[in-house]
């Protein structure tokens, strides 16, 4: 059971693996096996929020004093990587709020270190994601204003990336979130976005103006008066293929309002699509295969505009043989180890999630924290880097 008075982390792992290994019947659980197993969920889930109590006062601490204690930038970062890894669980996001600590880390969004303040960022977004009730306390704690100065005027492009993922998070299904974006002229924020020469930044923008216009087809007007589908147009010939079905969807986003006259410029567009068409038509087997959404947008771009069918589809490569068909290989594995998805906790309203997660999963419990979360100014996790 417990070794020296903390969780038998090691008894815990082997007694999962023997009885969730799919390589037998699943056997009866003793009484002793469900009160054993019971004790050590039960000691992780306050072990977690222990510690999660102890980030938070660390973080309420004041740089002045952190620093006279020695505590240095690489520090804290590496202690927003440990909270990040924490609020993984939904009911641990919902937490952090509860035990003090997420008006502080909305403060590390306006620190003086830019990889804390990308840091912070990211750990925002993985809160919010997909999770209403933190949603409405980020927007409740002011936590919006410092993720669009961030977005806007961030001297770093990696602290501007993640507040953006970050925004994107907080506003999707959030309609309030939404209009205090629209009235902090987040637009105008994404046009410049649009004029970066960071592939991430572009399409993590693409992806948000894409997910606005379909939830409101009345911001069509507010776009095109910016200027933005003539950036649209220029990115969809990109040599980065996210970049190019990002723009692609935001332009079809556009060409099914009518009313505001968005792609006026229908020649230009025309002449992209077109060419982009005679790449698709030389790709070899593999590249179409890899080009599959990129097909399919420039197809139904196309006949959304022109009211025809485009020459792929003349082609046969719109859908290519066994596309139709297609299904995915059974999952043997996944029942027994299931990733932490947001997805788990609310349910899909269309298919234009901006997020990267999964497919939500009905009634599924928490995922469970399993192992010793990092101890504070430990060596792990120090990548300071970007990622999506």
């Amino acid at each position: 059971m417990a070794k020296d008075g903390g969780l038998d982390w090691d008894g815990l792992l082997k007694w999962s693996l023997a009885n969730s290994d799919g390589t037998q019947p699943a056997r009866q659980l003793t009484d002793e096996d469900r009160r054993w197993f019971m004790e050590a969920m039960q000691a992780q889930t306050v072990d977690v929020v222990r510690r999660m109590k102890e980030i938070s006062l660390v973080m309420s601490t004041p740089d002045n004093v952190l620093q006279s204690q020695g505590v240095t930038p690489d520090d804290i970062h590496n202690m927003l990587d440990e909270l990040h890894e924490h609020v993984e669980s939904i009911d641990m996001a919902n937490d952090l709020h509860s035990v003090g600590g997420l008006v502080p880390l909305l403060g590390y969004l306006r620190s003086p270190h830019a990889n804390l303040r990308a840091k912070a960022a990211d750990v925002v977004s993985t809160i919010v994601q997909n999770n209403p009730k933190s949603q409405q306390l980020v927007m409740e704690a002011n936590g919006l204003d410092p993720l669009l100065t961030n977005f806007n005027s961030d001297s770093s492009i990696t602290s501007r990336t993640k507040a953006l993922g970050a925004i994107s998070s907080l506003i999707q299904h959030n309609k309030p979130g939404i209009t205090a974006f629209r009235l902090a002229s987040g637009y105008a924020a994404l046009k410049d976005a649009l004029s970066s020469d960071d592939v991430r930044f572009q399409r993590k923008a693409l992806n948000l103006i894409k997910y606005l216009l379909h939830e409101n087809s009345a911001d069509c007007s507010i776009v095109t008066e910016l200027g933005i589908p003539r950036q649209m147009v220029h990115l969809a010939s990109s040599a980065d293929s996210d970049v190019r079905e990002a723009a692609l969807g935001g332009l079809l986003e556009l060409a099914k309002d009518k009313k505001s006259g968005a792609l006026a410029d229908e020649e230009k567009l025309k002449s992209v699509l077109q060419s982009r068409i005679e790449v698709i038509c030389e790709m070899s087997q593999d590249q179409l295969e890899a080009a599959r959404e990129e097909r399919q947008l420039v197809d139904s771009l196309w006949k959304e505009c022109y009211d025809a069918p485009s020459s792929l589809r003349e082609k046969g490569l719109v859908v290519l043989p066994g596309e139709e068909t297609f299904t995915q290989p059974p999952d043997v594995a996944g029942k027994f180890f299931e990733p932490a998805l947001r997805a788990w906790s609310t349910p899909k309203q269309d298919g234009s999630n901006i997020s990267e997660s999964a497919g939500e999963k009905k009634d599924a419990p928490p995922p469970l924290l399993l192992g010793p979360g990092s101890s504070y100014g430990s060596s792990a996790s120090q990548n300071n880097g970007d990622s999506d």
